[in-house]
Formats: C-alpha cells, structure tokens, sequence
C-alpha cells in the first residue's frame, strides 16, 4: 500500500526538482521517489559480486571481526 510522506523544502529546492520533474515528463512526487529509490540502490547496498569479494577476503573479515570484539570490550577510543 502507498504511503504520504511530506517534505518541506525552500522554493530554490522546489523549483530545482519542479525543473527536473518537467523535464522527465513526470510529478514532483513520481521524480522524488526515482531519485531517492536511485540514491539508496546505489549508495546504501553492495552488488552481489562486491560482497563476494568482501566475503572471500579472510583479512578484511578477520579485522572486522577483531574490531567488534574490541568495541564490545571497551577497548577503543574515538579519534577527532
């Protein structure tokens, strides 16, 4: 089922988005769903063959590995 979702942006904002909506022959609400769909798909998720790879490099996962059971004993520190 869809869901509203409201987003309050300042006119320089919207008329950007209005500008690229038209150009696609497409609503400001189809357009901002496109292209939040596109940011996450590309910037939040791995492609499979990347994983594979993260996967298969036993450094790599012994290091993360290493580095959670650091943070659960406490035995780090931040660095600013």
């Amino acid at each position: 089922m869809a869901k509203t979702i409201t987003v309050r942006v300042d006119d320089t904002t919207y008329h950007k988005i209005k500008s690229a909506a038209d150009s696609e022959r497409r609503t400001i609400s189809n357009y901002i769903e496109l292209a939040a769909l596109a940011y996450v798909d590309t910037s939040s998720f791995v492609a499979d063959e990347e994983m594979r790879d993260i996967l298969a490099d036993n450094e790599l996962i012994s290091n993360l590995q290493q580095s959670i059971n650091d943070i659960k004993e406490g035995s780090y520190r931040i660095v600013e």
